[in-house]
This record gives structure tokens, sequence and C-alpha cells, in this order.
């Protein structure tokens, strides 16, 4: 059994987040927090659980430059997970479906876990 089949999905992903806002700077991240928390009554425990209101939120903030959060947070969800990450330039991210992806990825494993 792998390290990373010991942990879940929602550890992972919260993980990911927090380093996908940690490459903006340690007072970004607290204030991006704050403005979850505050405006959309979200706190970072509870991210994977409200990950659509997440995504808004993130699209409401950063407006355009979303797509750039998006993909860092992918980036090292999909590193957790251990799927491979590929994305051109010229495609377009639909970030849900990426996570639901990545959510399907370890949770095959999650069950041979549990016999």
């Amino acid at each position: 059994m792998r390290k990373r089949a010991k942990r879940n999905f929602e550890e992972l992903l919260c993980e990911a987040v927090d380093e996908g806002l940690s490459s903006l700077g340690e007072s970004a991240k607290q204030a991006i927090y704050y403005y979850l928390e505050k405006g959309f009554s979200i706190n970072r425990q509870q991210i994977p659980y409200k990950f659509e209101d997440f995504a808004i939120a993130i699209e409401k903030f950063f407006g355009a430059g979303a797509n750039f959060l998006e993909l860092l947070i992918l980036k090292q969800l999909y590193e957790k997970v251990g799927a491979g990450f590929n994305l051109k330039a010229s495609e377009s991210v639909n970030f849900l479906e990426r996570i639901a992806v990545a959510k399907q990825s370890i949770e095959p494993e999650r069950l041979e876990t549990k016999i």
C-alpha cells in the first residue's frame, strides 16, 4: 500500500489549495482565507465540501486571473494523488471537472485499503 492511500481526498485537496494559495505569498493566502470565511462562509476545512462555492469565490476575487490559481491548485492536487496533469496552453480548464477526475483517481485505491 502506498503512503498516499492512507490519506483521504479531502485532506489532499486542502493541502493542494493551501500550497496553491501559498504561491501568492503568505499574506495573500491569509487574506484569501479571510475573504472566503467572511464573504462566503467557507473556512479552510470546508473547502472540499463546498468546492463549487470555493470556485465561485475565487473567480469573483480574481476575475480572469482565477484560471492561473486554479491551474496551480490542480497541479498540486494531481501530484498528490499520483495522477499526471498535462494541459496545453490552448486548452481551457474546467476546474470542477478536473477536481472530480482527481477524486476518481484516488477513490478505487481507498476502497482497496478497506478490504
